[in-house]
């Protein structure tokens, strides 16, 4: 894998684990020679998942809109800066850029972006995994919530058993990279890469 593009909050949020493990993410990633890929924020997660891969050497590439830019909310240090026009351009350069995906804690942007591009996966869109750093348990009610609508008919079980969880970063990781060597397929149609 050459680059993951990360999903995570803008914020802090309460809990300093949290930060703890943006800081962890993003020294791990470098260590092991993988780029970020992520919406270019200086502030909250993001700016501390980015900051901690600079600080390891690693690679950073922020989107971010030209209009998000001009109310100085990017940062400004990342290895390359990619601005663009709309959120919908944003997260289609992010999906181009990037080998997979994965969720660190957030709230709607995070689960706007990490939805989308699993269903553009379950579409036949693209074949890269997507996942869940389920640290602490931080997305087991989302996780509940889909099995849902798994009993309910709404979403078959194979797209949500295509989804690579883990409590840690190496096993998510190991699952993302797993999957990229098996070339898997979306749950439905055609894959693309």
């Amino acid at each position: 894998m050459r680059r993951l593009a990360v999903f995570l909050a803008s914020s802090n949020g309460y809990d300093p684990a949290h930060a703890a493990l943006a800081a962890d993410v993003g020294a791990e990633l470098a260590r092991r020679g993988i780029g970020l890929v992520y919406g270019g924020g200086r502030r909250g997660l993001m700016g501390i998942v980015a900051d901690s891969v600079l600080e390891a050497g690693g690679e950073v590439v922020g989107v971010m809109p030209h209009s998000m830019v001009e109310r100085e909310w990017a940062h400004e240090g990342v290895t390359e800066l990619v601005r663009c026009d709309s959120m919908h351009e944003r997260k289609a350069i992010m999906a181009e850029y990037s080998d997979a995906f994965i969720a660190l804690p957030g709230g709607l942007g995070t689960l706007e972006e990490i939805f989308e591009v699993w269903s553009w996966r379950q579409l036949g869109f693209h074949a890269k995994p997507v996942g869940f750093l389920n640290a602490g348990g931080f997305w087991t009610p989302l996780l509940d919530a889909l099995r849902g609508l798994v009993d309910s008919g709404f979403l078959p079980a194979p797209t949500l058993d295509d989804l690579a969880v883990a409590p840690d970063l190496h096993g998510l990781l190991d699952s993302l990279e797993e999957r990229l060597r098996s070339v898997p397929q979306p749950a439905h149609g055609e894959g693309l890469r």
